[in-house]
């Protein structure tokens, strides 16, 4: 088993592709190394369709082993289970570069199986399995003409890197993800604090750039054991339908598709489509010709409005809700709707409305993560939720899918980078985007609700966060940038390219392309455009809520922070945590304490907070000499009384310093539970607090001392 092998450098790093040693009986199959990280993918597609099938019914897996990372899986399996969150974003990542390019009319069942099976701390796993499955795919014999590659570019220290490792990343102002072919870009992913539209494109640019090595891998790679690609498939519309289906419906639908309203618009096209299928599929045909089929007039139909909708665009510049190319939709916003939440909003752009609620936690309700790389805790998550009402459907409720957990990630992107640091709101933050009705752009929907929600909670955001899908109508040299798309647009459209940012720049971005690429300078237009109507909308949410609330819910948790020395920890918890839990139960808080010593208090009564925080002083309390304190006497002894101070510190009074004048006894002064005045004199190297009650008297007096036993 002699494997294939092809070298390139991308970003300074080796990168070596490889085919021909396994998986053989996959249609096509390639392992990606980068240094300690391979991947392998594997690509097999069914030879013929199945019937009734007028779609690309590919399926794309990404998957981490746990051996990977010479880890064994949690859980009483101990083997990995369903997919997580990060393996569903990963699968997206390489569905959406690929998918476009497959050719019109293929219909044949496909997988792509992209497995990490070792991996170091380069932190690019996710887009070696770009470049891996497109390179299975390249190699096999599914018609598949033109590679993919992808790469991740970081900002760190004022440079571009690319391909940066997880410490570079962690540094980093930009984490961005683009993928692309030799003549054009796909995909773009990231996220970037406050980035600039022209810092943006350049990172784009230089990515395309190392894009190329990549590219020219595969291809040479493919001249050495490609097999040759199945022939094309016919064409999916048959002519004469298509004639017949344009002279029937070509008026009709062009009225059809002025309909503004969604619903009214789709009930017009659907009736149009089941009087054009009865007129076609109930004519009798030539015997010579072949029947007619249903889905060749359904195809037919959905090309036909297709082109109208364009036709609409690119020579009337007018769009099916009568809105010009550049015009945003109608925007509402409530906020503050819901009475026992920490923060809500409702957000409304045309019929596209979500309902953002935030909830504030404790440090104890972070997302606990167990990845590859190493275990950590996510104090921000954001939820999407895309219920089959909002477009008038129904279907069952299950757990989130594929694309709802993609947009809830790409909202969370957008906002992360406005938060508050930890050291200044200690709180765990929880979003959740409930769409309620969706024409589009509804993630964009989610982002702006999800910052104006944050906002009513009290959460000192740094700055609003606005975001606008931005779509592309290209045919040949015409083109035709549309702002704030409808859900008819990003389906018959070429781009849906999503912008989110506040004032001063680019807080995410999200790109897919369903033709075969666009250049850099249309995206720079697009991102003119989408700075144009970001700020549009921002002034719309600054309207209804100009900057965060000075003050939180009475229903949110308030957390009080105290920091104390790390040879304390162990008095507050106490013998087994009797000590803590005793502080817990007398208040009714919620406690935290770290290794450093950083204590966090949380509860919604704001006196129970400080009343546990005042007990914590006392226990932690160390003596100050000079000071005076009110005492209890815990043992009476020859030579004097030991009196504690506050909790676990106590220091001795002698006798000669209980009175000024001569005691015969220590105990015709104090008794065992009195309350006594004393100041301290002295701790010495050892901890021993020396004390004197007679100077405390003659500086205050005995008015404050409580006496319970037989002395004076």
């Amino acid at each position: 088993m002699n494997p294939i092998i092809v070298e390139t450098v991308v970003g300074g790093k080796t990168v070596r592709l490889e085919t021909g040693r396994m998986a053989k009986q996959a249609d096509g199959s390639a392992l990606v190394w980068a240094d300690g990280t391979v991947v392998i993918a594997t690509a097999v597609s069914s030879k013929v369709s199945k019937p009734g099938i007028d779609f690309l019914p590919l399926t794309v897996d990404y998957q981490e082993r746990a051996y990977a990372a010479g880890k064994i899986p949690g859980g009483f399996f101990k083997r990995e289970g369903k997919p997580s969150e990060r393996e569903v974003l990963n699968s997206r990542l390489i569905d959406r570069p690929l998918r476009p390019l497959f050719p019109d009319g293929f219909f044949c069942e496909t997988q792509l199986i992209a497995s990490v099976i070792s991996i170091d701390r380069g932190g690019i796993s996710d887009v070696m399995a770009v470049v891996a499955s497109s390179t299975a795919l390249y190699l096999s014999d599914i018609p598949f003409m033109n590679p993919v590659a992808a790469v991740k570019v970081g900002f760190v220290d004022g440079k571009f890197v690319v391909n940066p490792t997880l410490d570079e990343q962690e540094k980093s102002s930009l984490d961005l993800v683009v993928a692309g072919t030799r003549d054009a870009i796909m995909m773009v992913e990231g996220q970037g604090n406050e980035i600039s539209e022209e810092v943006f494109l350049e990172a784009i640019d230089l990515a395309h750039k190392s894009i190329l090595p990549l590219i020219e891998a595969q291809e040479k790679l493919r001249m050495m054991v490609g097999k040759e690609k199945r022939p094309l498939p016919a064409t999916p519309i048959p002519p004469g339908v298509m004639d017949m289906v344009q002279s029937m419906g070509l008026a009709p639908l062009r009225d059809a598709l002025k309909i503004a309203v969604k619903q009214e618009r789709q009930e017009r096209t659907d009736q149009i489509l089941s009087e054009i299928k009865a007129k076609i599929l109930q004519t009798p045909s030539d015997e010579s010709a072949s029947p007619v089929e249903e889905r060749e007039v359904a195809n037919a139909f959905h090309e036909l409005e297709r082109r109208i909708m364009r036709e609409m665009i690119l020579d009337h510049k007018i769009r099916a809700d009568g809105r010009g190319l550049s015009d945003i939709r109608p925007i509402t916003i409530e906020v503050g709707i819901l009475p026992r939440t920490h923060g809500s909003a409702l957000f409304t752009r045309g019929e596209t409305q979500s309902l953002s609620v935030a909830t504030l936690g404790t440090s104890d309700d972070e997302q606990r993560i167990d990845a590859l790389e190493g275990e950590s805790t996510k104090r921000f998550m954001l939820h999407y939720n895309f219920p089959p009402f909002s477009v008038g459907e129904t279907k069952p409720m299950r757990g989130p899918g594929r694309r709802e957990i993609g947009h809830g990630n790409l909202a969370e992107r957008a906002l992360k980078p406005v938060l508050p640091p930890r050291e200044s709101f200690p709180y765990s933050i929880r979003l959740v985007s409930d769409i309620l009705e969706s024409n589009g752009s509804s993630s964009m929907a989610t982002v702006c609700g999800g910052a104006l929600a944050m906002m009513d909670a009290g959460i000192p955001i740094k700055a609003p966060v606005a975001g606008i899908a931005m779509g592309l109508i290209k045919e040949g040299d015409r083109v035709a940038i549309l702002s704030d798309i409808l859900g008819l647009e990003d389906h018959l459209g070429d781009m849906d390219f999503k912008v989110t940012g506040t004032e001063k720049g680019i807080t995410a971005v999200q790109m897919d392309i369903k033709i075969t690429g666009i250049t850099v300078s249309l995206m720079r237009e697009a991102l003119q455009k989408a700075r144009e109507g970001r700020f549009h909308i921002m002034e719309k949410m600054k309207a209804a809520l100009p900057s965060s609330r000075n003050t939180m819910s009475p229903y949110a948790p308030r957390i009080l922070t105290l920091k104390i020395k790390q040879d304390k920890i162990r008095e507050v918890i106490g013998p087994g945590g009797k000590v803590i839990r005793g502080i817990t139960e007398k208040t009714g808080v919620k406690i935290e304490i770290d290794d450093s010593g950083l204590i966090q208090i949380a509860s919604t009564d704001e006196v129970a907070a400080q009343k546990a925080i005042d007990m914590i002083n006392q226990i932690v309390e160390e003596v100050q000499v000079g000071k005076i304190y009110l005492g209890k006497v815990k043992t009476v002894a020859d030579y004097g009384a030991f009196v504690e101070l506050f909790p676990g510190t106590t220091g001795l009074c002698h006798i000669s310093q209980l009175e000024d004048r001569r005691v015969e006894k220590v105990s015709d002064v104090v008794s065992e539970g009195d309350m006594i005045l004393v100041k301290a004199l002295e701790v010495d190297r050892q901890g021993k607090i020396r004390l004197s009650r007679k100077e405390a008297i003659a500086e205050v007096g005995a008015e404050r001392e409580v006496r319970v036993g037989s002395g004076r």
